[in-house]
């Protein structure tokens, strides 16, 4: 799992479709579902941790786009 694509299918698996509006809140509520997912053993602690890390970077891309708008 290495693109936000990825996570995207493996909650689509859960029938888990996000989209609020803007792309660092998708990425939000992303990871509560997958803490969800996890909490509930339906998937795996390696997918759990890839999905997390591809969020977080993520994440990271969108505040820093963001940080510069504010400039």
């Amino acid at each position: 799992m290495k693109t936000l694509y990825d996570v995207q299918q493996l909650l689509k698996k859960f029938n888990i479709y996000v989209y609020v509006g803007k792309r660092i809140w998708d990425i939000e509520v992303m990871a509560l579902e997958l803490d969800h997912l996890h909490q509930a053993q339906l998937i795996t602690q390696d997918e759990f941790i890839q999905a997390k890390l591809v969020l977080t970077q993520q994440h990271r891309i969108e505040e820093q786009k963001n940080n510069g708008r504010d400039l």
